[in-house]
């Protein structure tokens, strides 16, 4: 079955960095797109960034532009999120997903568990 395992959360003081790993299994990961996103208590979920199929190609939400980076490597099949400058409103559960078509619009079709990340001295 399809897994897709997160890790690289904590605790860390803000400005630091903290970098994400999302491992997969199950699926032919070099055909997916692949996103972050986070959840922070009594939010909606929100995407952060999503990285194409190669890797060439990248977008981020406002919240994540400057500070966060998605990179993804297809021969160990997991995709990354390097976060710097951490800000306590980063504060959130961060969640991987393997994006699939639906009519012409790119949703989540799998997610990971998440990993917590939070920010404080």
């Amino acid at each position: 079955q399809v897994q897709l395992v997160e890790s690289g959360g904590g605790l860390v003081q803000p400005g630091g960095s903290l970098r994400l790993s999302c491992a997969t299994s199950g699926l032919i990961f070099s055909g997916y797109a692949m996103s972050w996103y986070r959840q922070a208590p009594g939010k909606e979920r929100e995407s952060l960034a999503t990285v194409t199929t190669t890797g060439t190609g990248t977008n981020y939400a406002d919240s994540a532009k400057g500070r966060f980076t998605i990179s993804r490597d297809n021969a160990k099949n997991t995709v990354y999120l390097q976060m710097n400058s951490l800000k306590p409103e980063d504060t959130a559960v961060y969640y991987c997903a393997a994006l699939v078509r639906r009519s012409s619009t790119l949703v989540p079709g799998y997610w990971g568990q998440g990993t917590q990340v939070t920010v404080s001295s």
